[in-house]
């Protein structure tokens, strides 16, 4: 009889936590949960906490990933606008963003995210074949630097599977796409790199023909620069030479009242001129200008 308290009480927690059990559940950071009330949905949970509900039976229960999801379609082949074909994948990531709209449109899946993605693939092939029908080879393949347009091209398939998801009401969100291969099926490669090819030696005759034009700028200039300089130098040589024999003229109209005198000063500054430095000198005494130092011609000096 003594043992009876110890197990009313253990009795009577059991049956709190069995209820506390029963009539509660948690709701984590990364997940939504949907409530549905025999069978019906009847409310959404974001917020995470411990939330009440009815026992089970009643009210069940239904967990969602809430975080971005994302997965990459099939190498999915498609026609350009200039009639080549070309093989595509992209990456796409997605998150719900009606939870009350996306279970009752997937739920009767036993993976309804998996099921999701799949309606998204083939959205996403039908956005691919229109978009990539509206854009040339050239838009994805290119021979020059910035020839491709993969920006462009992925937020029109962004946009239209965006479009088309809304319009289907899934009650999710596309947020990023992008392309994660590009392929060419054999027979447009041989195609793909003759046009490549054909690109690449117009660009390469082009800037050979901007090289020779830039080229002939260039020496037309200096050409130009040369003659505009040795016009100035001619010109300055001429004034030099002007005053030069203007100069040679008013000292030759002096040396001619005297031509002994002349000469004996041209003489005295060429014997300045070799004797500047310490010089041993081997010479006949009768060679002008070293004459001079034989005493010859000093009547002149005494003149």
């Amino acid at each position: 009889m003594k043992r009876n308290p110890l197990i009313l009480f253990i009795a009577v927690v059991l049956v709190f936590i069995f209820g506390f059990l029963l009539f509660t559940f948690q709701v984590r950071k990364s997940e939504v949960v949907v409530v549905t009330t025999f069978g019906k949905t009847t409310r959404q949970i974001t917020e995470p906490g411990l939330k009440w509900r009815m026992p089970w039976g009643i009210q069940m229960i239904h967990r969602l990933d809430q975080r971005v999801q994302n997965f990459e379609d099939k190498l999915t082949e498609g026609t350009t606008r200039d009639s080549l074909n070309l093989l595509t994948s992209v990456y796409v990531g997605w998150k719900i963003t009606q939870p009350q709209v996306f279970f009752p449109r997937f739920a009767g899946n036993p993976e309804p995210m998996a099921e999701a993605e799949r309606a998204l693939e083939r959205v996403l092939s039908q956005a691919k074949s229109a978009v990539v029908g509206d854009h040339p080879l050239s838009d994805f393949v290119s021979a020059t630097d910035n020839g491709t347009n993969f920006l462009v091209i992925e937020k029109q398939i962004l946009e239209a599977v965006q479009k088309e998801v809304h319009s289907q009401n899934y009650g999710l969100e596309v947020t990023f796409l992008g392309f994660k291969k590009l392929q060419l099926p054999e027979s447009v490669t041989q195609t793909v790199f003759e046009r490549m090819t054909s690109e690449r030696k117009l660009l390469a005759v082009k800037s050979e023909s901007d090289g020779d034009a830039q080229a002939q700028i260039i020496r037309s200039e200096a050409n130009r620069k040369a003659a505009e300089l040795l016009a100035d130098a001619e010109g300055q040589a001429t004034q030099i030479r002007g005053r030069g024999e203007a100069e040679a003229a008013k000292s030759l109209a002096v040396f001619q009242q005297d031509p002994e005198l002349a000469k004996f000063l041209f003489d005295l500054t060429a014997l300045e001129g070799a004797m500047k430095e310490r010089t041993s000198l081997i010479f006949d005494q009768h060679t002008p200008p070293f004459n001079l130092l034989t005493g010859v011609s000093t009547n002149l000096l005494s003149r």
